[in-house]
């Protein structure tokens, strides 16, 4: 497949996806057990970060153990990071930014990918690599709304999935500009609810994420 057709797809799935849950993880058992409650709630498809040592691991188990999640391998760095995410299995990569090393590789990747960027500089240097769908992080930092709306006329064509910062209070705020093709965020799974094994409130907070998806775009995930 071309970078058109990869970036086509991964427009597809973020579309889909509406909200993408961010996850970190410290075992397969935990991961296993957030990405069951995330299912139950409605929301299919989610981010791992590639932060804790049992990420990899976890994501190829998910995969096995779970043929109706679409998992993205998140907080790629380097061109080894994508070989092994890719080797794991994952559905697609996301980058928290995206050196020019980094865009090489993931040109060069056989699934989508949705590389990160903070400026309209880096999304301007991605879009001249064929990238039409890009991460904006950290989005509340940069400018949140403000900067979606500032960049949605002269970086037409680009759809973006802002992610940082934002909350179940305006996560539909951001869904509903023209150019957010989805939004990112770990608010419906916070690490105290993990720790506690609290995971009945992921679920509730994920089938809340589920309604303002259907609520903004007028249909269910």
């Amino acid at each position: 497949m071309t970078i058109d057709q990869h970036q086509a797809e991964a427009e597809r799935l973020l579309h889909t996806a509406g909200i993408l849950p961010v996850i970190t993880v410290d075992s397969i058992d935990q991961g296993r057990r957030i990405a069951e409650a995330l299912l139950s709630g409605g929301l299919r498809t989610l981010e791992l970060t590639l932060r804790t040592s049992a990420a990899l691991e976890t994501l190829a188990a998910l995969k096995n153990e779970l043929p109706d999640i679409v998992i993205g391998a998140g907080t790629v760095l380097d061109e080894t990071q994508v070989r092994q995410s890719i080797d794991a299995g994952a559905d697609f990569l996301v980058t928290p930014g995206t050196p020019p090393a980094l865009a090489d590789a993931l040109a060069r990747a056989p699934l989508p990918v949705v590389p990160g960027a903070a400026t309209p500089t880096e999304l301007l240097a991605l879009m001249a690599r064929g990238f039409r769908v890009c991460k904006l992080f950290p989005a509340s930092a940069v400018g949140g709304l403000a900067m979606l709306k500032g960049l949605a006329g002269p970086l037409a064509g680009l759809k973006l999935c802002p992610t940082g910062g934002i909350g179940e209070h305006d996560a539909a705020d951001y869904l509903a500009q023209p150019n957010v093709v989805c939004i990112g965020g770990s608010w419906m799974v916070p690490k105290a609810w993990i720790d506690a094994g609290e995971f009945d409130k992921i679920t509730a907070s994920a089938a809340k994420a589920a309604a303002i998806v259907e609520g903004v775009r007028g249909r269910p995930l």
